[in-house]
């Protein structure tokens, strides 16, 4: 039985659909990406899995129940922009949590100062939340989703207001939480799932793209691929439109100087572009070849 099942899940404002009736299933143990472009449903997703928002239609099963109050005390949550009392602490902040999250006084004041030292916020708990970085905060609300031992934890965008050290600092953290919880976060960036995630869920105008194993979709999507750029030439440039409508190119998108080339013969199309590019005196600056990656199925969905 999986530990969470959504059935024609739909959200809809007036005439605005956000979510139009997904499906899919989360088994315990793994850690699901829900990616998706900009408007693509995910935050509404998330806040209708956590039950701050009613759906408009459909089922949502946790472990087997069917009602959000039932499980909600077995979520943790974390939304996009947490919001905090700069004036209390953080462990203040953590024990308030707890209790909110169903915890008695003792056991909020026990699991706050653990579950601080797990997000490397031992040193700042006596500090006021006011004083904390951008990057102490996040691994302060990934804390209060944590404090009361969650089977589900649910992120939206966990590191998307991050600079470069706060994100690593969260995602390492991620890593380490996924072994013992169940976690769907959502995100665009695509390589956030591929380094962590066993799964995706790929959202587009509020519908299911595609889902699956990032194993099974590196597989099924892959496809031979050349990059190239050439120097801003007339000429060269020419070459590169000549280039889309060989034999060997099935796809081919190209803008200024550089192009993206699937093709149906990597060897062929190799020894062809290099031997013309030398024979012709193109200027080329890069030259790849290999397959597709999954970022290419996510460009190429967010584009349809």
């Amino acid at each position: 039985m999986p530990l969470l099942e959504v059935v024609n899940l739909r959200k809809s404002y007036g005439r605005q659909v956000s979510v139009d009736g997904i499906t899919f299933k989360i088994e315990a143990g793994t850690c699901v990406a829900l990616l998706g472009p900009n408007g693509a449903g995910k935050t509404t997703t998330l806040r209708m899995l956590a039950g701050l928002l009613p759906p408009t239609s459909g089922r949502i099963s946790f472990d087997g129940g069917a009602s959000p109050g039932d499980y909600r005390k077995s979520l943790g949550y974390l939304p996009q922009s947490p919001a905090f009392y700069g004036w209390m602490s953080g462990q203040e902040y953590i024990i308030f949590s707890g209790k909110l999250s169903g915890l008695n006084a003792k056991e909020a004041a026990a699991m706050a100062p653990l579950v601080l030292e797990r997000v490397g916020l031992r040193d700042a708990a006596r500090r006021r939340i006011g004083g904390y970085s951008g990057g102490m905060k996040q691994r302060l609300g990934l804390a209060q989703a944590l404090v009361h031992r969650p089977r589900l934890l649910l992120l939206d965008e966990p590191v998307s207001a991050l600079d470069p050290i706060g994100r690593r600092e969260v995602m390492e953290l991620l890593r380490d939480i996924r072994e013992e919880t169940t976690v769907i976060f959502s995100t665009h960036v695509l390589h956030d799932a591929e380094e962590i995630c066993d799964e995706v869920i790929l959202m587009n105008h509020g519908l299911i793209a595609e889902q699956g194993a990032i194993s099974r979709l590196r597989s099924q999507y892959s496809l031979p691929v050349i990059k190239l750029t050439t120097e801003p030439e007339a000429a060269a440039l020419r070459w590169l439109e000549d280039l889309a409508h060989r034999p060997f190119v099935e796809q081919s998108v190209i803008t200024g100087g550089a192009a993206t080339l699937n093709v149906s013969d990597v060897e062929l199309a190799r020894r062809t572009i290099l031997q013309e590019a030398g024979k012709l005196g193109i200027p080329l600056l890069q030259f790849e070849a290999g397959s597709s990656t999954l970022e290419d199925l996510f460009m190429k969905v967010v584009g349809s």
